[in-house]
Order: C-alpha cells, then sequence, then structure tokens
C-alpha cells in the first residue's frame, strides 16, 4: 500500500489521498449530495466518483497539476489561466442546477456578523474592515443566477500545460453570481485577472469582481482561523483585504 497524503483536515472535513484516489469524509452528507449531483451535471472535466459510502466519497485524481495556490506566485502560462476562464464561461452558460444559492439578505447578514467579529475581537483594525466593507458592497446587487463552482479557488482547477484538464470540490455548487466564481478564481492573483478575463470572453465588471475579494475575505477569516488555517501568510486573506486600502 502506498503512503497516505492528509490533503486538507479540519472538523467538518477530511481529503486523503491514496495513489491516485482521493477519500473525501465530510460530516455534512448534503454536501457530498451536491458535489455527486454537480459534477454529472457540468460541461466541464470532473474527478471520476469511484464508488460512494457514506461518510466517504471516492474520487480518481485529476491528470495535471493546480493552477496555482493562495498565497503563492503561479507559474501556470496566461494561456492556461485563459483556458480556466474559458472553462468557467461553459459552466455559466450550462443550465442552472435545481438547487438555490445563498440570497443577498443571507450574504449582507453575515458580511455583517464577520466584520462586527473581526472588530471585536481585534482581529483586524477597524478601518481596514470598514473600508473593505465598504468595497464590499458593489458585490451586493442583484445578479442573473447562472451555475457556479462557488468555491473555484485556484487550487480547484487543475492543468497540464495550458490545458484544463477537470475541477474539484464542487460541494458548494449552486445557483449564483458569475462574478463570485471569477473572484474567488482570482483571488490573490490579481495579475492573472486580464487572462481570465479574456478567456471567459465578455465584458465584466471588474469592481465587482474586487468587491467580492473583500467580501469573500471577510467572510472566511473567523472560520480560518478556527479550523487552524492562518489568514495571515504572505499573499492570503489579510495581504487581499491590505490591498484594497
Amino acid at each position: 500500500m502506498e503512503g497516505i497524503e492528509v490533503v486538507v483536515a479540519h472538523s467538518e472535513r477530511a481529503t486523503l489521498r491514496v495513489g491516485d484516489v482521493f477519500l473525501k469524509v465530510d460530516v455534512d452528507q448534503a454536501r457530498t449530495d451536491v458535489e455527486v449531483k454537480a459534477m454529472a451535471m457540468v460541461p466541464i472535466p470532473t474527478p471520476e466518483v469511484l464508488w460512494r459510502k457514506p461518510p466517504v466519497l471516492a474520487l480518481a485524481a485529476l491528470p495535471g497539476t493546480a493552477l496555482g495556490q493562495l498565497g503563492e506566485p503561479s507559474t501556470a502560462s496566461p494561456a492556461a489561466w485563459a483556458a480556466a476562464g474559458a472553462a468557467v464561461r461553459l459552466l455559466h452558460d450550462a443550465p442552472l442546477p435545481p438547487w438555490p444559492g445563498r440570497s443577498l439578505d443571507e450574504i449582507a447578514s453575515r458580511l455583517d456578523g464577520e466584520c462586527a467579529w473581526l472588530v471585536t475581537n481585534g482581529v483586524l483594525p477597524a478601518d481596514l474592515v470598514t473600508r473593505n466593507r465598504r468595497v464590499a458592497e458593489a458585490a451586493l446587487r442583484p445578479w442573473t443566477p447562472v451555475f457556479t463552482h462557488g468555491d473555484l479557488q485556484v487550487s480547484h482547477v487543475f492543468v497540464d500545460g495550458d490545458e484544463i484538464t477537470g475541477v474539484i470540490d464542487w460541494s458548494e455548487a449552486a445557483q449564483g453570481d458569475a462574478l463570485f466564481d471569477l473572484a474567488i478564481l482570482t483571488l490573490g492573483h490579481e495579475e492573472h485577472l486580464v487572462d481570465v478575463v479574456a478567456g471567459y470572453g465578455t465584458d465584466v465588471d471588474l469592481d465587482v469582481i474586487r468587491a467580492w475579494w473583500s467580501l469573500r475575505s471577510l467572510l472566511a477569516i473567523r472560520w480560518l482561523i478556527e479550523n487552524g488555517f492562518d489568514p495571515s501568510l504572505p499573499g492570503c486573506e489579510f495581504d487581499v483585504l491590505r490591498a484594497r486600502m
């Protein structure tokens, strides 16, 4: 038996790699239900489902390597980033999934709560939180829903050269804002936004993408800290928020 690699582990889920198989263990089987359904529906490559025995989902590894990692420079070519944008456009043009995503009111309410927590607990300076809260307002507007991945981190997109080989981690897939996916893909990699937008192939509101950078970072920090991750590392969420100053 080959060695076991712990890809990610926290109180909600863990992912292990054994050879060319990924074993995902999730305490919430509804998330796994969404992941399996979404992968069967989308028009872009996804991992093959090998088997499922709750709470474990076994997936085949994708060829290639991740497009990048948050906090690290990406070695992928501009063409690979553009290909990622094109893949996202295919997803957004697909028929909607039958389940809804978070509403504007839900997002705004959670944003208020997280901003208050960050300031009350001295995690970030009040002026930094206030500035980014104002920037985030641009994202809180009506949108035409599309099929969104919902957690399209750069590490979830795999490439081989300039080609997309697949996208992983679909448990947050739902109806949502197209610009949210583009923002999460380019979070911490602002220099590649122009390549992604070129591949996406349509005009997008860059101010709304920047607003989602702020909004997503503000919402994520408490969860990251409580689950053993460090959002203050170079290039990560704290730096994303400072860049908006």
